[in-house]
C-alpha cells in the first residue's frame, strides 16, 4: 500500500483507532524504563534499540519495538499511560532489536509502519537466521517521505537514502519537536556499520548534515544506542558528533591505504580522539568499524 492509498483510505482509522485488545488490559506490572521528554512524547529504554513513544489523549504511536520480553514490558508500561490500543507502530529500520518484538506491539497496533526496503531486508535477515516464524512486518510503506496527523500531534518520516542500512527513517513529532533517529546515531561510542543492508558510511555522513541542518537547537533527538555516560538523548550537535566519527574512519582507512597497510594493521593502529566511543564488553568496538570502512572503501574502489 502506497502512502497516497493509505492517506486516502485510512487517515481516520489510524487517528481514531478502537481495537479489541486494549492495552490496558495487558498491564500487570510497573514499569521505571519511561522516560518523558515533551508534549507527550518519551523514551522507553530496555534491551535492544530505543524505543520511542507518544501518548496523548488522542493518540498512541509507537517507534521500534526492542524484543519480545521487552516490547511486552513496553506495552505493559504504556497501558499504564493510556486507555487507548496503539494507532501506529513504526520500524525505524529492520534490525531485530528493532522489530523483534512486533508481534507483540503490532498485535496491538493498527498499522505498522517503515521505509519500503525495511521489510524486504527484515525478510532477509530473518531467513538467513531460521526465524521467519517470528516475524511481523510493515504493512504500510513508504519510499522518500510520509507525513500524518495522528489526534493533535503531526508525525513526518524522511528517508534520505542509504547510510547505517538502507532503510533508516528520521521520525519527528513535529509539534512536539522531538526527532526519533533510529539507529542513524550510536551518540558517542562505535556504530554498527551493516554493509549487507546497503550501509554507505559516505551517505551516512551526509544524512547526518541534512538532518542538523533541518531541525534547530530546539530540537529534540532520540538516538537508537549511546555510550552510558551520554545517554539515548541527545541534542542535535551530537549528529555531527557522529558525522565526525565516521569522517574519522574513513580518514583513517584512506590514510593506512596510502601507507600499504591492511585491515587488520589498520584497525590496530585504532583511532585518535574517540576514546570515548569506547564500551566495554564491545565484541568489535572501533577496530571492528575500521575494518567494515576498509571493506566498504576497497570494495568501492574495485
Amino acid at each position: 500500500m502506497n502512502r497516497r492509498h493509505f492517506l486516502h483510505q485510512s487517515a481516520s482509522a489510524i487517528a481514531l483507532s478502537a481495537f479489541p485488545f486494549p492495552i490496558q488490559a495487558l498491564a500487570r506490572s510497573k514499569s521505571s524504563n519511561f522516560t518523558p521528554i515533551r508534549r507527550g512524547v518519551g523514551v522507553f529504554e530496555g534491551r535492544g534499540g530505543t524505543i520511542g513513544w507518544l501518548v496523548r489523549e488522542d493518540a498512541l504511536v509507537v517507534v521500534d519495538s526492542q524484543f519480545p520480553e521487552s516490547a511486552g514490558d513496553c506495552l505493559k508500561g504504556l497501558a499504564e499511560r493510556s486507555q487507548r490500543s496503539i494507532d501506529l507502530l513504526i520500524n525505524s529500520h529492520h534490525h531485530g532489536d528493532h522489530t523483534a518484538g512486533n508481534p507483540v506491539l503490532g498485535e496491538n497496533a493498527g498499522h505498522i509502519l517503515a521505509h519500503v526496503n525495511v521489510p524486504v531486508l527484515q525478510r532477509r535477515a530473518a531467513e538467513s537466521r531460521g526465524n521467519l516464524d517470528q516475524q511481523k512486518y510493515a504493512d504500510v510503506t513508504y519510499e522518500e517521505s510520509w507525513e500524518q496527523s495522528i489526534g493533535d500531534e503531526v508525525v513526518s518520516l524522511q528517508y534520505l537514502g542509504p547510510a547505517h542500512t538502507s532503510g533508516d527513517s528520521v521520525i519527528h513529532f513535529q509539534n512536539a519537536n522531538v526527532v526519533h533517529m533510529g539507529d542513524l546515531v550510536f551518540n558517542h561510542r562505535h556504530a554498527y556499520i551493516d554493509l549487507g543492508a546497503g550501509a554507505e558510511t559516505l551517505n551516512w555522513m551526509s544524512v547526518l548534515q541534512r538532518t542538523y541542518s533541518d531541525y534547530t537547537d530546539d530540537t529534540a533527538f532520540i538516538f537508537g544506542h549511546a555510550n552510558p555516560v551520554n545517554g539515548v538523548l541527545g541534542s542535535r550537535d551530537d549528529l555531527l558528533i557522529m558525522r565526525d566519527y565516521l569522517g574519522a574512519l574513513r580518514e583513517a582507512v584512506a590514510g593506512g591505504i596510502r601507507d600499504g597497510k591492511t585491515a587488520d594493521e589498520i584497525a590496530a593502529d585504532g583511532l585518535q580522539g574517540f576514546d570515548g566511543h569506547k564500551v566495554e564488553g564491545s565484541a568489535s568496538g572501533i577496530a571492528g568499524n575500521l575494518k567494515t570502512v576498509y571493506e566498504e572503501v576497497t570494495q568501492t574502489v574495485e
